[in-house]
């Protein structure tokens, strides 16, 4: 294998995406710079804006805010994603246990039916009633068997069919417990959904309220920074890569394909596709392509396959970024990504080391 050029960052940082108008406000990352290992790009700027001072109340201050709140607003969507799949399985065993509820119903009312049946009949031969029917329609079953001498005189298969209605009974109750518990879950999940939803819209409410404190000049000047860098990252991406620096499977050609069909489309929170996507519905929606199931959530993807090294990333790997792993790209080559950076931005391609990667993942 070829090994990986060395060279600088492309364009600014991914986090200086503060560069939209107020009426677009957006969410992003937080800025920091790429780890150790990390990826060689083709040379490009700083990610300073020029002529920026950095002081408190600068464009560039204003943007560092925004990018934390749109990093936190993020990982509040992550987990409101979490929850909603933890939510889709509980209601999926819900439905399961509501069935065999059901069933254990069903067979216990059958059984009951033939015990009463046959406690009509002995009342109407008037013979008395057999001891286990007794038993049956005692209130207190406990006390009546202190008080049998024994249950040989029940006829075997009246006592087999008690026997199997005090089973189906237990399993009843034991169903309709866990039934309560899962109900009580669910709800919990329900409440996680809305909070995380909840701080996410305060989070982004926040930052577009401190893009509204800029100018139109400086607004239209972080833009351009935007659209340079991204202009940079493109041509990047589209430079053929090395021999033997590919995907590293077939699978990964397809699902590489399909991310780079997707670019230009918006970042939805919560959105796998086809038309708009948050960053770890992007990697489900492409792996999909390549014949594979991808947990939901980038805390999950994180686990869902090999780990590698940075330094040998190869198109279609999973990148995960930060210490909570709330965000994920996918490796396109050529020290670039593609993912889906933020609502109201758009699929595109980034320098691998515009963000901090805590784990690279090869599915």
């Amino acid at each position: 294998m070829a090994s990986h050029r060395r060279g600088k960052p492309v364009g600014p940082s991914v986090l200086s995406r503060a560069a939209i108008t107020v009426a677009a406000a957006t969410a992003a990352m937080l800025s920091a710079p790429g780890g150790a290992d990390a990826l060689p790009g083709p040379s490009g700027g700083s990610g300073a804006g020029a002529g920026s001072s950095g002081g408190p109340g600068s464009p560039e201050d204003v943007r560092r805010q925004v990018d934390a709140l749109y990093a936190q607003a993020e990982a509040a969507g992550q987990r409101a994603d979490s929850a909603q799949e933890q939510e889709a399985a509980l209601l999926r065993r819900a439905a399961l246990l509501q069935q065999q509820l059901a069933e254990e119903q069903q067979r216990a009312n059958a059984v009951a039916a033939r015990l009463g049946a046959l406690a009509s009949a002995e009342y109407q031969r008037g013979g008395g009633m057999d001891p286990v029917v007794q038993l049956m329609f005692s209130a207190h079953p406990e006390e009546y068997l202190s008080r049998a001498a024994s249950l040989d005189q029940a006829d075997a298969s009246t006592a087999a069919e008690l026997g199997r209605l005090r089973s189906y009974e237990r399993e009843l109750e034991q169903g309709r417990a866990e039934a309560l518990d899962q109900y009580a879950e669910l709800e919990q999940l329900r409440r996680s959904i809305a909070t995380g939803k909840a701080e996410a819209q305060r989070r982004l409410g926040r930052a577009r309220a401190l893009l509204g404190s800029l100018t139109a000049g400086q607004r239209d000047q972080l833009q351009q920074q935007e659209d340079a860098a991204a202009q940079l990252a493109a041509q990047a991406a589209g430079t053929p890569l090395p021999i033997g620096e590919g995907p590293a499977s077939a699978r990964a050609m397809l699902a590489l394909a399909a991310a780079r069909s997707a670019v230009g489309l918006p970042y939805v929170y919560g959105a796998t596709g086809p038309g708009a996507f948050d960053c770890s519905g992007l990697m489900y929606w492409a792996w999909r392509h390549g014949g594979v199931a991808l947990p939901r959530t980038s805390q999950e993807q994180a686990f869902a396959g090999r780990r590698v090294p940075l330094s040998q990333a190869r198109p279609g790997d999973l990148v995960i970024y930060y210490g909570d792993m709330h965000h994920v790209g996918m490796y396109a080559g050529n020290g670039m990504i593609i993912h889906a950076p933020y609502p109201g931005a758009r699929v595109r391609y980034e320098s691998v080391r515009d963000m901090p990667a805590v784990a690279v993942v090869r599915v």
